[in-house]
């Protein structure tokens, strides 16, 4: 099994594709760090504005922890995108090179290969997610410093500063559950077809429209979105609730595993059924 994901993950990391995700986060991130921290007292202002004269603000509230958590905010929503890159290929990729008997020829059962693939697929989000975090917290931390944590989730919450790094660990590992969700997905189109790009266009285009569907106001909507697996992909934003609420955390994360091993059992089913001799 060690020396397949060790293939798997070859193949992934010698395609170019792999690392648009590591530069357009590498250049884009840094810029926009810069950006928050030189107009952030303007956001800061109109923020506290809100709060009226009930409450005085004092401190170093346009800190690291304040611009990291503004950049998960903002930016976590288009990682899928980068993550089905690869995902959508983990498969279809194969036939693209015309691979498939090559590799189901050889003394390894198609369960193991599909295990292998999908492992080396959370591998990469889990390598993306890690490079994501580090790239948000330790420039805006060296540049800005550190301190209370000033957000506005529904309602204004200030988290010391003491409280804050487990809470950010926390949601890195929760949005990496939620990419390996969407791994899980491209993988299973992937498995229908021997062309990638159907895979990824098919991957963002399901995310896509869920997406919009959780944010309608309108009664018919707001009952189907409970159904929809993008509900729960946000559920790092809990984290960051006072005080946090474990139940509803623990709600969102059985969903999406009980998405990836759907997806995981019909990609299975898929593979053991498909075809490679025409």
């Amino acid at each position: 099994m060690f020396s397949l994901i060790s293939i798997e993950l070859y193949k992934i990391f010698k395609k170019w594709r792999t690392y648009i995700g590591f530069a357009a986060f590498g250049v884009f991130i840094p810029i926009m760090i810069y950006g928050i921290s030189i107009s952030g007292n303007f956001y800061l202002r109109n923020l506290s504005r809100s709060l009226g004269d009930d409450f005085l603000i004092v401190g170093n509230l346009l800190n690291g922890w304040f611009v990291a958590f503004l950049v998960f905010q903002l930016i976590i929503v288009h990682v899928p995108f980068f993550i089905t890159l690869v995902a959508g290929d983990l498969f279809a990729g194969e036939g693209t090179a015309g691979t498939y008997r090559m590799l189901l020829t050889r003394p390894v059962s198609r369960e193991m290969i599909v295990i292998s693939k999908f492992i080396a697929g959370f591998i990469y989000a889990f390598v993306f997610i890690l490079f994501f975090a580090f790239m948000s917290l330790i420039p805006s931390l060296v540049s800005l410093g550190s301190g209370d944590l000033l957000i506005l989730i529904d309602k204004f919450i200030v988290i010391s500063e003491h409280d804050i790094l487990w809470r950010f660990v926390l949601a890195y590992l929760s949005a990496f559950i939620s990419m390996c969700l969407v791994v899980s997905l491209g993988a299973l189109f992937s498995s229908f077809v021997n062309n990638a790009i159907g895979p990824i266009v098919g991957t963002m285009a399901v995310i896509v429209i869920f997406l919009i569907i959780n944010q309608l106001p309108f009664e018919i909507f707001e009952k189907i979105s409970p159904y929809l697996f993008t509900k729960y992909m946000t559920v790092w934003l809990d984290f960051f609730e006072y005080p946090v609420d474990w139940k509803k955390i623990l709600e969102s994360i059985s969903v999406l595993i009980g998405h990836i091993i759907l997806f995981f059992a019909i990609t299975l089913f898929t593979f053991r059924k498909k075809d490679i001799l025409t």
